[in-house]
């Protein structure tokens, strides 16, 4: 029986709207012990649930036992708009590039499905499958290193070589043999910019990220009122912080994406801060809808708007 061949795969998940894709082999590698040490360090934070599934996402074969190769594939979600290092301004508010268009999980989740869709209409054998997209108990980044993608930089971000690192990562856990990629090697060399930019020095060394003191987990992930220390220094964010991608050589040059699905909607286009604080719960709920900062919650905005419009006083 001829099975499904990995260039196959790879070229159907480039003509459904991937920007690239690999395979990596179900295996226990070596990357993917850092995990529990990164969690005893305390660098989860609240987040909780990553203790609850650790021993999941020690291995994807304790979440497909069948599990055989790992497709791994990354979407450019980058856009035309200028960095927030190069148009520095303390009255508009600082959103992540991901968080711009429409949520991530939704468009790259349905791509995902009609790509394990033509697989099952193309392979000569069933086989068992499960997709995720930033979701589940799967050690991605580790996976797409392996797959080929791209290599785990020293801002813990998956950096492709062509790419750059603005890219959504996703992945389909199967149990078929797949001819897996070769692995990407590291590419940072002696640069230390990412380090260096960082406004919380939450990145406390290559490749080691201190939740508690990022102003992604602290916009995004944290419930409550922020840590006082922490509020001054996150700055007009209001959501997440790309500084740490902004300043790495390799997306001096990052092609931008002409999907429609990840340009900027105009409520989170560079928004002035007062404009932002201006809208009613309503508008804000219509902005929010289908778009991935609804993890965040109109609450959690309204809490970083208000630390953000504190700092933006104090600047002026």
């Amino acid at each position: 029986m001829n099975h499904l061949s990995s260039e196959a795969v790879k070229a159907a998940a480039l003509r459904l709207g991937f920007d690239a894709c690999g395979i990596a082999p179900a295996a226990d590698h070596p990357e993917l012990k850092f995990f529990t040490e990164w969690l005893a360090r305390g660098y989860a934070g609240s987040m909780t649930y990553l203790h609850r599934t650790a021993s999941r996402r020690a291995d994807v074969r304790a979440v497909l036992p069948t599990a055989q190769s790992v497709i791994a594939t990354a979407t450019v979600y980058n856009t035309d708009r200028p960095y927030s290092t190069e148009a520095s301004d303390p009255s508009r508010a600082g959103i992540a590039r991901y968080a711009w268009g429409d949520d991530y999980h939704d468009v790259i989740g349905r791509r995902l499905e009609a790509l394990v869709a033509w697989m099952r209409e193309s392979s000569p054998e069933p086989f068992d499958a499960r997709t995720y997209v930033d979701t589940g108990p799967v050690q991605e980044r580790v996976y797409a290193q392996h797959a080929g993608i791209g290599w785990i930089g020293k801002n813990t971000c998956v950096i492709n070589p062509r790419l750059g690192s603005w890219i959504f990562l996703s992945e389909i856990l199967c149990s078929l043999p797949l001819d897996p990629d070769v692995p990407s090697y590291d590419q940072c060399g002696t640069c230390t910019l990412c380090l260096e930019a960082c406004p919380t020095h939450a990145i406390v060394g290559p490749g080691q990220l201190d939740s508690t003191r990022c102003i992604s987990y602290l916009t995004i992930e944290h419930r409550g009122e922020l840590p006082e220390p922490m509020t001054s220094q996150i700055g007009s964010h209001v959501y997440g912080c790309d500084v740490c991608q902004e300043v790495c050589p390799w997306n001096q040059l990052a092609p931008v994406s002409p999907d429609p699905a990840w340009q900027p909607r105009p409520a989170w286009d560079r928004p002035g801060l007062d404009a932002l604080d201006a809208m009613s719960d309503d508008e804000m709920s219509a902005a929010l809808a289908g778009s991935a900062m609804r993890r965040a919650k109109p609450d959690g905005l309204r809490r970083n708007m208000r630390a953000a419009l504190a700092n933006a006083a104090k600047a002026r």
